[in-house]
């Protein structure tokens, strides 16, 4: 994920939602954790899933885990 020779890596896991596929919830969850936690050095996509309706995806969810150098 990273290239950090010392210190310490933090992980959290967060959700991502879309509306218009898999591939923008992750980018998504990356985008908001991205405002708040600065660093972030590598994405680990944990579980997909989705809201259907009438037959069709309606939401897609990705559950990531997403890792950033602490001081």
């Amino acid at each position: 994920m990273s290239n950090i020779s010392s210190g310490a890596i933090k992980v959290i896991e967060i959700i991502g939602i879309s509306e218009k596929s898999f591939d923008d919830a992750v980018n998504q969850a990356v985008k908001k954790a991205s405002q708040s936690v600065k660093g972030i050095t590598g994405v680990e996509v944990i579980k997909h899933s989705a809201k259907v309706e009438d037959g069709k995806i309606i939401q897609y969810k990705a559950n990531v885990k997403l890792a950033f150098a602490v001081d």
